[in-house]
């Protein structure tokens, strides 16, 4: 079972950037995907994006329209989601999540969840 804490998110303007860190620990699969979702009040949980632990390939979702950026560091076994030019549209719970499948974007191909972190965009 893999463990996941997620950090980094808080209150920021329109317009503005956060990065989220999500750290894994426990046991790992020797290649896996780690996603990011978001979960706004009201709505189902959204698929962002996901990298390839080995490779560091990404893929995301159409919305992000290369605002976000997913990368890793392998040696901290950190992922990170990169949230630029934010909009209150994007307020939602983000979360980390870890699959054995790769391209994987629907919240049931992932079996470890962190807990999330709140992110709140001001208009």
């Amino acid at each position: 079972q893999v463990q996941l804490v997620e950090s980094g998110g808080g209150l920021v303007q329109a317009g503005g950037s956060l990065r989220l860190s999500c750290a894994a620990s426990g046991r790992t699969f020797s290649d896996y995907a780690m996603g990011w979702f978001r979960q706004a009040p009201g709505k189902e949980r959204e698929f962002v994006g996901t990298i390839r632990w080995l490779s560091g390939n990404t893929y995301y979702a159409n919305f992000v329209k290369g605002r976000f950026t997913i990368s890793r560091d392998i040696a901290k076994n950190t992922v990170y989601l990169q949230m630029n030019g934010l909009t209150p549209e994007d307020t939602a719970v983000y979360y980390c999540a870890a699959a054995s499948d790769w391209i994987a974007t629907t919240a049931t191909q992932y079996k470890s969840w962190g807990q999330g972190t709140q992110v709140t965009v001001s208009s």
